[in-house]
């Protein structure tokens, strides 16, 4: 048997099938709707809360909630006291959108203060970068 042969007694077999049980029908019908609906009407993902995180394409993190090179140049201070305000999993957000973690090393940090100072040296940087060529 060649396989348009064989995939066409399969599905006749199926359609007979699902004529006749209405289980199995329900079952077929489950499995082909789109992956939206599925998900709209499937379990919810474990670990939620309400706080959950929005699940990303690509494992990408969400967005930063700020920008650190902007808030740097208000002063460090400043800086550090908004940074002071996020969790963890919001500052490695920062770290990821402004690519502030090359070595891939500190997004397995799990030290807030640390985190913090990798930001600011990084945005301080940044903002300061090409100074000694401006003119005063």
């Amino acid at each position: 048997m060649n396989l348009k042969k064989t995939l066409g007694a399969l599905v006749a077999i199926i359609l007979e099938e699902a004529g006749r049980n209405p289980d199995f029908k329900e079952r077929i019908e489950a499995v082909l709707q789109p992956p939206a609906s599925r998900l709209e009407s499937g379990p919810k993902p474990r670990g939620g809360g309400p706080e959950q995180r929005e699940h990303r394409k690509g494992g990408r993190r969400a967005p930063a909630t700020l920008d650190p090179i902007d808030l740097v140049k208000e002063g460090e201070p400043a800086l550090r006291a908004r940074l002071a305000d996020l969790d963890l999993e919001r500052l490695l957000d920062v770290v990821a959108q402004y690519g502030m973690d090359p070595g891939k090393l500190v997004m397995k940090w799990k030290d807030r203060d640390r985190v913090i100072d990798r930001i600011v040296e990084v945005a301080s940087a940044r903002a300061t970068k090409g100074d000694s060529f401006r003119k005063e």
